[in-house]
């Protein structure tokens, strides 16, 4: 299929669910079959899988392993490995490990990031001025997640404005990519494109990506309209995993081999492998013990066909 639009023939997608997929399971997933589960991941055509989080065990007991996990995965050239770090400490932890990207997170709802991470959003913005000159000769590209940036959970709307504001002090720290983060699934996709359209063109050279939940049905349809708005980087979780322990009423995320039919449909060029990508989704329900939401894992591509009935 050719495209009949201006907007990027090509973007790339983040797998987010050894991270933030699995830090809500009940299950806690052995360390081994984390290894075994993200290195098949990596061999699917994703450029970039966060791989875990590198956060107190009593906060997220699922990730207990970080380190272990980190230095067991197989390289594979082409592919980096991002984790999630809170604090000066974690980032430590995660630079001794020899990780490629960094992703710090804060809130711009003054509620949310008190009840995520027992501190005010500028609080948040100082710890990231630690976190950067710790790590400022390692040659990790730094990237920061900003939670509730379409809507919190307690306070509702979350201004333009103030996202916007915020997204100007992170890249005047020297934060070097920005995630969007609906964290909640509250964005929808007129919102979306307006507040994509606005970053774009404010920080034309900076690296936005765009990190979605599903929690109302509207990932997909968001997705779009960013893509739309020109937005080439985007999160997502295999299986539709995911979901905030903090945030009321989260469910999975964008679900990636879902993402990727879409815009493979569409003739954009995801760099992934569908088939390959298929095959590790099938074996998630016997990784975490239960079904997951992904739709195209259970019907098939759209180019599937079926022999006719008999008549």
């Amino acid at each position: 299929m050719k495209l009949v639009t201006p907007c990027a023939t090509k973007i790339e997608i983040n797998e987010v669910a050894p991270r933030d997929g699995l830090q809500i399971e009940a299950r806690f997933v052995p360390t081994e079959e984390k290894i075994r589960w993200i290195d098949a991941l990596s061999t699917t055509g994703l450029r970039r899988i966060e791989a875990t989080s590198f956060t107190s065990p009593k906060a997220i007991p699922n990730l207990r392993d970080a380190a272990d996990v980190v230095t067991g995965i197989q390289g594979r050239e082409g592919v980096d490995i991002t984790v999630l770090v809170p604090n000066v400490k974690g980032t430590e932890r995660a630079l001794d490990c020899q990780v490629d990207e960094i992703n710090l997170v804060m809130s711009a709802s003054n509620s949310h990031s008190l009840a995520n991470l027992r501190m005010t959003p500028e609080q948040s913005l100082e710890q990231f001025a630690a976190i950067l000159e710790v790590s400022k000769d390692s040659g990790v590209f730094i990237n920061a997640s900003l939670s509730t940036s379409f809507g919190c959970p307690f306070e509702g709307e979350v201004p333009e404005a103030r996202v916007l504001e915020l997204v100007e002090k992170l890249i005047d720290l020297g934060i070097q990519g920005v995630t969007l983060c609906d964290t909640t699934g509250m964005a929808n996709p007129a919102q979306v494109k307006s507040l994509c359209e606005a970053a774009l063109e404010r920080w034309p050279e900076t690296s936005f990506t765009l990190h979605f939940h599903n929690t109302r049905g509207m990932g997909l349809a968001n997705a779009l309209a960013a893509w739309q708005a020109g937005i080439t980087r985007f999160d997502a979780s295999l299986g539709g995993l995911g979901g905030c322990p903090f945030a009321p009423g989260a469910t999975g995320n964008v679900c990636t081999e879902d993402l990727v039919h879409m815009f493979e449909a569409m003739g954009v060029d995801t760099g992934v492998d569908l088939d390959a990508l298929l095959e590790v989704a099938a074996t998630l329900p016997d990784l975490i013990g239960h079904d997951v939401p992904g739709q195209v894992v259970k019907a098939g591509k759209s180019t599937r066909r079926y022999a006719m009935p008999e008549r």
